[in-house]
């Protein structure tokens, strides 16, 4: 498992370039909402990508292997998110805002979809 935490690393760099994109480029024209949900929907699409990579070139060795490989990513994930969030002097409601789908904040599938690409990708690489 140690191959797969810090395979996790590249992904807080995706994150990043992600939302520099994002806020340096398209949302003065998008507006603050529609970025963060175009952003969300960018990040899923490049981390299927990564995720696709690391299931094709480090392959889980079961089914089981996968989904705890998910787990382990989306454990980091929301360490890192509120954890980098806290310590930036975020506080719990504003943190937990983006989670908010009633609101239309969609970030809640970014974890989401961190968990379970792997299984997902491990599937399809079986077929």
């Amino acid at each position: 498992m140690l191959t797969y935490l810090l395979l996790w690393f590249p992904m807080l760099l995706i994150a990043i370039v992600n939302g520099t994109l994002r806020d340096l480029g398209y949302k003065k024209w998008l507006g603050e909402l529609p970025a963060h949900q175009f952003s969300t929907l960018t990040l899923i699409v490049f981390f299927a990508v990564y995720i696709r990579y690391v299931v094709h070139h480090f392959p889980p060795a079961s089914e089981t292997h996968a989904l705890m490989l998910g787990l382990l990513w989306l454990v980091l994930t929301l360490a890192f998110e509120f954890g980098f969030g806290r310590y930036r002097g975020h506080s719990w409601n504003d943190l937990l805002a983006d989670y908010n789908l009633l609101r239309g904040r969609l970030w809640v599938l970014i974890p989401v979809w961190v968990a379970i690409a792997p299984y997902l990708f491990f599937k399809l690489m079986q077929r």
